[in-house]
């Protein structure tokens, strides 16, 4: 446990900081899962409109330093092939 005020407030802030990069680590989870869901579905129009939106969450994310931005660009280039694979 924290001895000094010092450290009970980067412990403090630490906790928050990790709250608040959590939610956005996992609407950034839910984002990519909802452009996998629509390629399942089949809806060609629906996937490009929530793979835009995905892209820029992902960039934004990567912006923020919560994933590397080569991680960003993999998962925006698979998710792409994905929804330009699919028929029109």
């Amino acid at each position: 446990m924290a001895n000094s005020a010092q450290a009970r407030k980067r412990a403090k802030q630490a906790a928050k900081a990790n709250a608040h990069n959590s939610a956005i680590r996992s609407a950034m989870r839910t984002a990519v899962k909802k452009v996998r869901a629509a390629v399942e579905a089949g809806d060609k129009t629906v996937a490009q409109a929530v793979y835009r939106e995905t892209t820029r969450i992902l960039d934004r994310v990567a912006d923020k330093d919560l994933i590397h931005k080569n991680k960003a660009s993999r998962n925006k280039s698979r998710l792409s092939a994905l929804v330009k694979g699919m028929a029109a």
